[in-house]
């Protein structure tokens, strides 16, 4: 199906309209937090179902959903954080851990934001081929592995009260991978953070909180392109009902990792993730996925 563009951006939620982007919005918002790419179920549900791709900058926009849903989930560490920061900042206390904490999260989003800026005009770009079946498959499978080994080799042992800023930058320059559709935001940093031999719970703690500047940053960003691109208020308002559906579903797809991840482990997502890239790379390659 042919792409839609909107003065160069990929802009094809808008021709799914509301029904179909709410039911996109459900399965992004389930997707986007948990570690198996939500970018891979974009091209694979839209294909099965005979629709348009909805296109990178629906995902892009749908970070905000994330970051909403992440920030209520997390809303005692959020507010902690922001106020035993300032607090500490006020007082000249700089050793404080909320202040070293914030300001290692300020750090660590430093890399994707280099990285984004360097490559935005590629990534969001009409057909790009970043967003190629081959890639997204590919790497669902290589990221995969790589949550396997984690969960195989690291102790789980740590909390995130024992984190440095060494650690903290591993992790962010992990967040690099996000850009990579089929990487995931939430698989690379989580498996990152469970290299650093944190705690399952903790490992997604640390992951979410620091990739809330990068979650919002990247939202804000997809808005301000839409809008120098002139979406008409009826783009706006299909890209509203994804936002609203999407946040309510994250939300829920929060709650569900944590309790895997308390009571079992990652290789449920392991099997998923490697299952999807597999159907990814067959369908292309016997052409059942567009």
């Amino acid at each position: 199906m042919a792409d839609a563009c909107t003065a160069g951006l990929d802009t094809g939620f808008v021709s799914l309209g509301y029904a179909r982007v709410a039911f996109l919005g459900i399965v992004q918002g389930l997707t986007e937090l948990m570690p198996i790419s939500s970018t891979a179920h974009m091209r694979i549900v839209p294909s099965l179902l005979g629709w348009q791709d909805p296109g990178s900058a629906f995902s892009a926009a749908m970070q905000l959903a994330a970051l909403a849903a992440v920030v209520c989930y997390f809303w005692k560490d959020v507010r902690g954080l922001v106020g035993g920061s300032v607090s500490a900042a006020v007082r000249g206390d700089f050793q404080a851990w909320d202040f070293r904490f914030a300001m290692w999260i300020v750090l660590a989003t430093i890399p994707i934001v280099l990285a984004g800026l360097a490559l935005s005009s590629r990534l969001n770009a009409c057909g790009s081929s970043l967003r190629s079946l081959q890639v997204i498959g590919l790497s669902c499978i290589v990221m995969g592995i790589l949550l396997a080994v984690a969960e195989l080799y690291c102790r789980h042992r740590r909390v995130l009260a024992n984190i440095t800023l060494l650690d903290a930058m591993v992790v962010g320059i992990a967040q690099i991978g996000a850009l990579i559709p089929g990487v995931s935001r939430s698989g690379s940093t989580l498996t990152a953070a469970l290299f650093l031999d944190l705690k399952r719970e903790e490992a997604a703690r640390f992951s979410f909180l620091l990739g809330l500047p990068a979650i919002a940053l990247a939202g804000l960003k997809e808005l301000y392109e839409l809008h120098k691109a002139h979406l008409d208020a009826h783009g706006w308002s299909i890209l509203a009902v994804g936002l609203v559906v999407g946040s309510i579903s994250a939300f829920l797809a929060i709650f569900l990792l944590m309790r895997i991840l308390e009571r079992f482990s990652t290789w449920p997502f392991v099997v998923y993730r490697i299952f999807i890239g597999i159907v990814l790379l067959a369908g292309s390659a016997m052409g059942w996925l567009a």
